[in-house]
């Protein structure tokens, strides 16, 4: 159960990167796939094998309404032979957006939840009122994090024939960045931009993953929470895109590369170093997105 990977690293050159001496790549997760792209195809992998290793039919998942992960295990049961059921934070009277259409469209049943039941989907109360019914399901956690999926990210720089100095990378989970630090050098180090405000739990998230302590996580680039959104990231994203002929998602890599363009422009990093941002993907939530922000004269292009 697999897909051909072929990642390019593609590098951006820009006067920003020469006047600081930096070299600047950009691995292009987004390009593994079109419908199951980036760090997604990356957790499920090796979920998808265990599932059918031990004969489930179904996979259960959680996500929000425009949740990349919902999209992706939606097409990955439809390209794999499984049926999908996503139980959705939400309600149920509103009209599908375009990712939950597309959900739909790949064959998985919507469950909704309300944000209170959604907010406690660890606990134990929430188990006995709502997982019982799907004992015969195989259970991915929300984003797809676990110690499969940390595994299938360990993966991601595997094929990079380059040394660097730093890996980049956007975190929602925790379960990309956690196989990044596994899987780097002892002079190599991490960093992760949250996409959630208020996300200092993600260290100890991480840390439940982790072989090494060469990571950090910077805060100040959710743009006030989870898919929130401002002018001066759409323009960056557009910019970026017209400028380097890169598409960013605004929930998770456009937030990532603005904030570490700030950091370039700040003197982050010592003349000389090489850095790697991982796209994960991501670029289907654009339709959605572009939905909200119209009302406010906002497009991503």
């Amino acid at each position: 159960m697999n897909l051909q990977l072929k990642v390019p690293l593609q590098k951006v050159t820009d006067s920003l990167l020469e006047e600081k001496g930096l070299d600047l790549f950009v691995k292009r997760e987004d390009l593994i796939h079109d419908r199951i792209s980036g760090n997604k195809w990356r957790k499920l992998h090796y979920n998808l094998e265990e599932a059918a290793a031990k004969k489930y039919t179904t996979l259960l998942t959680f996500g929000g309404a425009h949740s990349n992960h919902i999209a992706a295990t939606a097409f990955a049961g439809k390209l794999f032979g499984f049926q999908t059921i996503g139980l959705i934070r939400g309600d149920a009277t509103q009209p599908l957006n375009p990712t939950l259409k597309y959900a739909v469209e790949c064959g998985m049943q919507l469950r909704y939840l309300s944000r209170e039941d959604y907010r406690d989907k660890t606990s134990k109360e929430f188990a006995e009122k709502y997982l019982l019914d799907f004992n015969d399901c195989y259970l991915i956690p929300e984003g797809g994090t676990n110690l499969l999926a940390v595994k299938g990210c360990e993966e991601i720089l595997s094929d990079v024939e380059i040394d660097f100095d730093f890996v980049c990378c956007a975190v929602g989970t925790g379960g990309t960045i956690s196989g990044l630090i596994n899987s780097l050098k002892p002079h190599q180090r991490a960093l992760g931009f949250p996409s959630l405000k208020g996300a200092d739990f993600l260290n100890e998230e991480i840390i439940k993953y982790v072989s090494n302590s060469q990571w950090t996580l910077n805060l100040d680039y959710h743009f006030g929470g989870y898919a929130k959104v401002n002018s001066a990231l759409i323009d960056f994203i557009n910019y970026f895109k017209k400028t380097h002929h890169i598409p960013l998602d605004p929930v998770y890599t456009g937030k990532m590369l603005f904030g570490l363009w700030e950091l370039i422009e700040k003197d982050y990093f010592r003349r000389g170093s090489t850095i790697i941002a991982i796209h994960t993907g991501g670029l289907q939530g654009i339709l959605g997105m572009n939905q909200r922000i119209k009302n406010k004269g906002l497009q991503i292009y």
